[in-house]
């Protein structure tokens, strides 16, 4: 919708008779218009001296019902490049039949329970999946497909019958052998096969450890930044988290926190999410000793771990375990692709038949065909020759992306490690609108995060989440050239706002 019509839609729907403020009417028209899907996430909304002329109304009328929608969420102010409707602003779904109570938003919240209400205000997960610069996503295109698509064909000219039904347990055992061995030699993880249970990815090992092992009203030690999607899952599975600060070593619980053992620690040891940290050594003894000491379990989410460009192997966190406290999380999104939706746990042997049980009880898994041919993917040597290749692009892309942060901002620019991963952290000034920033991109085509979003509480640093694994070589450069074009003008707004209060 352009500005043009809508000025018009608001000059047709504005009553200067009625008792309502005028400003209160423009409110609940935008409202309506971003609900119904009418106005689309990622526009700009017109200046509100623009708008106001047309609408032959005072500017602070505009500016309240502005602030309105601002205070509720439904747009997103970028300063220095202006105002923006929210891709988080809720909405309804166009193709479904409507009933008389659908234009009531407020049916709406009051129809979902508190952890589903709170899940869907929080929701972070973004519609685009691919291109500059969204994180976390590998390069979909470089997968070997025609090898996949033959080993595939090779299991369908005869398929077993056992993989065409139900999987029952914790998933095909070839797979979890051939696995067992991978993990053992690339991350010194040790386990037997029958410790090995899959699962579609991340998120569903979270909610099937936090079901079984944890009650409603129980705590987890969240890392600050940390994985938003660990968070939403352990709270809707009725777990409470706290948010624990990162420092350069990891997860660094203070006093208050160690005075309250909680029942999970969910740590990202070995390239810690998103700012990158290793976890010191003396780090990892001493969680896992208080955990030994208070019976909490250690969620080690082993993220991108595959991908490491630089200094020694890490082992995982599991193998320093003496005492079976730790849950180890892997998943084949990063290294083949998101699509796959394959993942799997590592647990202590005692954990392994109960969780086997509960998978199937509560998922009513599948899968076999995919699970076979990834079996056969690794044993064959496909996989490792893959991840081999995956490195060296992605590692050639990280510094072609350091390369067009510094020509643009200089070399002393802060940007988070380079050792592994598929995106970097480019920081920025306190208090810079890294949120605006996002919102902006947007309307350039870049998909970017605002680290400041990756925060609990009120220890918040500005940033900004560029993933490069999924952007051609030759589009990097290019790319980020777009992106200055909103960031410059949010870090010149930031300086004349400090030098005004100075």
């Amino acid at each position: 919708m352009r500005d043009v019509s809508l000025s018009e839609v608001l000059l047709q729907r504005l009553d200067r008779s009625a008792k309502e403020a005028l400003s209160r009417q423009i409110y609940t028209v935008l409202r309506t218009l971003i609900l119904d899907g009418e106005v689309a996430a990622g526009l700009k909304m017109p200046a509100t001296r623009a708008l106001a002329h047309d609408l032959g109304l005072s500017r602070n009328t505009v500016m309240h019902a502005y602030e309105q929608l601002l205070a509720e969420g439904y747009v997103v102010s970028a300063s220095g490049s202006g105002t923006f409707v929210s891709d988080t602003a809720p909405r309804e779904r166009g193709t479904e039949r409507r009933v008389s109570h659908a234009d009531d938003p407020a049916w709406h919240q009051a129809a979902l329970s508190t952890r589903g209400a709170q899940l869907v205000r929080l929701a972070s997960a973004s519609d685009r999946q691919l291109g500059a610069f969204v994180a976390g996503v590998p390069d979909v295109s470089l997968f070997p497909h025609a090898i996949w698509n033959k080993l595939l064909s090779r299991r369908w000219r005869e398929p077993a019958p056992d993989l065409l039904t139900y999987a029952h347990g914790a998933g095909y055992m070839p797979l979890r052998r051939v696995l067992t061995e991978h993990l053992r030699l690339s991350r010194a993880v040790r386990c037997e096969p029958e410790q090995v249970v899959l699962t579609t990815g991340i998120h569903q090992s979270i909610s099937l450890l936090a079901r079984l092992l944890g009650d409603a009203g129980d705590t987890a030690w969240m890392e600050n930044p940390g994985y938003w999607g660990a968070r939403s899952m352990l709270q809707a599975c009725g777990i409470e988290t706290l948010p624990v600060d990162v420092d350069d070593e990891g997860m660094a619980p203070a006093a208050a926190h160690l005075a309250r053992p909680p029942r999970f620690i969910f740590v990202t040891p070995s390239h810690q999410y998103p700012l990158g940290h290793i976890m010191s050594l003396s780090r990892r003894r001493m969680l896992l000793d208080y955990a030994h000491e208070h019976g909490a379990w250690v969620v080690e989410d082993d993220y991108d771990s595959e991908f490491r460009f630089g200094g020694k192997p890490l082992a995982s966190l599991q193998s320093m375990d003496q005492h079976d406290r730790v849950l180890y999380l892997g998943t084949f999104s990063k290294t083949l692709y998101p699509g796959i939706r394959l993942g799997y746990m590592v647990l202590p042997r005692a954990l392994a038949t109960p969780f086997g049980i509960g998978l199937s009880e509560l998922y009513r898994e599948g899968r076999l065909m995919d699970q076979a041919v990834l079996a056969d993917f690794i044993e064959k040597g496909h996989y490792a020759t893959h991840l081999r290749r995956m490195r060296q692009v992605y590692a050639r892309r990280q510094g072609l992306l350091r390369d067009a942060i510094a020509s643009q901002f200089g070399a002393a620019w802060p940007i988070s490690t380079h050792e592994a991963g598929l995106h970097l952290v480019m920081h920025l000034p306190a208090g810079t609108d890294d949120l605006g920033i996002t919102i902006a991109a947007r309307t350039l085509g870049l998909t970017v995060r605002p680290l400041s979003r990756y925060y609990e509480g009120s220890s918040v640093a500005s940033g900004l989440l560029l993933g490069y694994a999924c952007v051609p070589d030759n589009l990097i450069g290019p790319a980020f050239q777009r992106l200055v074009q909103v960031i410059t003008p949010a870090l010149e707004h930031r300086r004349a706002t400090q030098a005004r209060r100075a």
